[in-house]
Order: C-alpha cells, then sequence, then structure tokens
C-alpha cells in the first residue's frame, strides 16, 4: 500500500527516540538518567487521585459535550480570575485530550492548503507538524538569544508573505524556557490582526514560572483574589484588544503533573468557537470523561498549593542546573523563565548536537535531547536538558555530564 505524503515525510522526534534508546539500555541492565523528556516527577495533585478513586466507586462515564463539561470550563473561568485577574468567559472554553487536541482542533479550524504560517526557531516540533498536516507551509524564523529566542514584531513583519495566515508563539518556549516580552508579544498580536490573520499562543509553561515570588492565594480561608502584581509570566488573554483574533492553549499536562491524563484546554475568540465544536464532535467526540471528573479536584486550595510547591522546587532545581552547567564551562545563553529545560551550547566540545547526545547516552548513560529535534538554525550546536526529574538523579546526572565534558574540553 502507499502511505500519504503527509506520513512518510515527517520526521522522528528525537526526545522520544531517545527515550527508546535509553530503554534498551535499562533493558541490558544499565542505570540510565532520563533529562530528555519534559514530564514533570511530581504527577498529579492528592485531591485529583482522590477524587478519581471515589469516581471508580460508582463509575458513571458517559460521552460529555464536544466542548467538555461545563462545571470544568466554569473551574478553568475561574482559575483564570483569580490567578491572572483575566475575565475569561466559559463559552470561549473548550477541553481537549491535551494540549496536542487543543493544537489539532486550532490547526483544523485556521488554516487551509498552501496557507503559510510563523513559527519561531527553535520551537516545539510537533506544533509544525499540526499545522502540516492540514496542508499549510511552516515558515522556521530564526531568534537570538538577545531576544530570548523568540520571535519580535519586526521579525514577523519581515517574514509575512502573500498566503501567511498567522504565528505561533509558546511562551515560555520549548526547548529554552523562555518568555517573550509581553509588549513585544502584544505588537506581534495587534501585527496579525492588521492583516486578518490569527495568533496562537501555547502557554503550557505559563504557571509554572521559575520566579520565587508566589503567584496564587491557596489558603482556603483568605479571599480568592489575585497577587497577579507579583505573577513574572503574564497571559497574552490580558489583552483585551486581541480577543477577536488570539487563541490561546494551555494543559493540565505542566503545571498540574498530569501529563498520562491527556487533558487540556483552549480559549477561543467567541466566533470560533461553534466551529471548533463541530471538528471536536467528529474528530475526538469528547474529551476523557474520567480525566475530567478528576480535573475539577485541580482547583481545590489543597491542589493549587501542592503545584505551587511543586513550581518551587523547580526552580530549587533550576539553580542548581544552572549552577553545574557554568561549573563546568557550558554555555546558557540565556536563562528561562518558565518551565524546566536548559538550552545548552555545546559547540566548544567540537561536537555536534547528535554526536553529543550519542556519546553521553552511550558511555555515561545520561539521555539528552539533541538542538535537532527543535529547528534548523544552528540546531546542531545545542542540546535541551529537561530538569523535571528528581534532585538526587537530577545531581548524578549532571556529576556524570560533567566528568563527559571535561573528557572532551
Amino acid at each position: 500500500m502507499k502511505f500519504a505524503s503527509r506520513a512518510t515525510a515527517i520526521s522522528p522526534f528525537l526526545a522520544m527516540a531517545y527515550g527508546e534508546k535509553a530503554t534498551e539500555l535499562e533493558q541490558q541492565g544499565k542505570d540510565v538518567i532520563r533529562l530528555n523528556l519534559g514530564e514533570p516527577d511530581f504527577g498529579a495533585p492528592a485531591p485529583v487521585l482522590a477524587a478519581i478513586k471515589e469516581s471508580l466507586d460508582a463509575p458513571n462515564f458517559p460521552y460529555t459535550s464536544a466542548l467538555g463539561l461545563p462545571a470544568l470550563r466554569e473551574a478553568i473561568s475561574q482559575f483564570y480570575k483569580t490567578k491572572h485577574d483575566v475575565a475569561v468567559s466559559p463559552s470561549r472554553l473548550v477541553v481537549t485530550a491535551g494540549a496536542s487536541g487543543a493544537l489539532l482542533l486550532a490547526s483544523a479550524a485556521l488554516v487551509e492548503p498552501g496557507d503559510n504560517v510563523i513559527l519561531g526557531d527553535p520551537s516545539y516540533p510537533c506544533n509544525r507538524r499540526f499545522l502540516n498536516a492540514f496542508g499549510a507551509e511552516v515558515t522556521l524564523v530564526p531568534t537570538r538569544s538577545e531576544d530570548n529566542f523568540q520571535l519580535t514584531a519586526a521579525s514577523v513583519a519581515e517574514n509575512w508573505q502573500h498566503n501567511t495566515k498567522g504565528v505561533l508563539i509558546a511562551s515560555p518556549a520549548n526547548p529554552t524556557g523562555t518568555a517573550i516580552d509581553s509588549e513585544e508579544l502584544i505588537k506581534i498580536g495587534e501585527f496579525c490582526k492588521s492583516k486578518g490573520g490569527f495568533l496562537v499562543v501555547d502557554e503550557i509553561y505559563l504557571d509554572l514560572s521559575l520566579s520565587a515570588k508566589p503567584d496564587i492565594h491557596t489558603d482556603a480561608s483568605a479571599p480568592q483574589s489575585t497577587t497577579h502584581a507579583d505573577t513574572k509570566l503574564k497571559t497574552v488573554l490580558a489583552n483585551t484588544k486581541l480577543q477577536e483574533t488570539v487563541v490561546v492553549i494551555n494543559s493540565f499536562s505542566k503545571y498540574f503533573g498530569m501529563t498520562g491524563w491527556r487533558l487540556g484546554w483552549c480559549v477561543l475568540p467567541e466566533t470560533m468557537t461553534p466551529i471548533v465544536e463541530k471538528l471536536a464532535q467528529n474528530l475526538f467526540i469528547c474529551p476523557s470523561t474520567l480525566s475530567q471528573k478528576a480535573a475539577l479536584a485541580c482547583f481545590t486550595p489543597e491542589a493549587l498549593e501542592q503545584c505551587e510547591q511543586n513550581r518551587k522546587t523547580l526552580a530549587e532545581r533550576a539553580s542548581l542546573v544552572f549552577d553545574a552547567l557554568q561549573d563546568m564551562g557550558l554555555s546558557l545563553e540565556t536563562k528561562p523563565d518558565g518551565a524546566f529545560y536548559a538550552y545548552i551550547n555545546i559547540k566548544r566540545t567540537g561536537l555536534n548536537a547528535i554526536e553529543f547526545c550519542d556519546s553521553l547516552l552511550s558511555r555515561y548513560h545520561v539521555a539528552l535531547t539533541p538542538g535537532n529535534d527543535f529547528g534548523e538554525h544552528n540546531a546542531h550546536h545545542y542540546v535541551r536538558l529537561s530538569f523535571a526529574t528528581n534532585t538526587e538523579r537530577l545531581n548524578e546526572g549532571l556529576s556524570r555530564l560533567a566528568k563527559f565534558v571535561q573528557s572532551l574540553i
């Protein structure tokens, strides 16, 4: 049989491929430290686990609306209010099968074959694959460390073509963890709007700020107001002028630690909700009812407190990683603002990214992800390290990495 070109042309997802290599080594009895995947080690909050256990005592999991449980959409709406001081109507919210489901639906709704969409380089590889699957061409625009490895309004305008339909930005981004300047993001959004185009903003790491400042009230006795003035990272939804042209993607996977639960959401312009609803009905029917019911417990004070403690733990790990990289002479050209990644320049080692990751894994049994996964511009000079693993294993991984680098320099 002949396979579709979209299937045969797609590149492997290297982060997963190195996970498979790590598994092969583990099956040989090797102690492999996995710093290649962006999967938080802390898992779902305790109230979520309790909720799913309780729901299993009286199992009743019919299809929900394609838009998601009304109660969950209301809870997410309230979360935006208490955490970011932003009013988001539940009518604009669609619960999805992970952020991937949200990006798939957004791509299906927004692009036609031959349309062009602008992304930064480096960026999360699957984002461009969703667009490609619906016939869109992707322009990868090289970014600079001076701009936090993010697009600028000037670079968007320079690369806008006659068939460009919009821009997709992640903030904080994968693989760099860096956030775009809020004013620059608004300029990009306004430019897209002036061209009749769209702006999609992936905010799945937004609430994993590496700032030490608290950014939400979690005390049950405290009034449910926000401390948003202390929040380092801002949602693009704070700008009401862009509500008709911006799509925001988010997920329960990162801040809430629910990766395998496959649950996310998107915030849409009001006019786009019925379009996405029809697509969701046909492509997904609905997100997992079981996951949706359990996710309601994410917004309890106890769960939010646990998530904030996890965020602070990640900030502590980040400092550990930054210090270790500096000691071993590796360059971190810009520190991440959120998430749990370090995007490391390894040019001075004399190896390219694939050689570096292959040798590190085979000799010292530490798995990283080559920069080749995330773009084309100088990608072979970078590797991504994820510090979403427990501190003991992270320390051991950094120790092995230091020995490996020492053998090269």
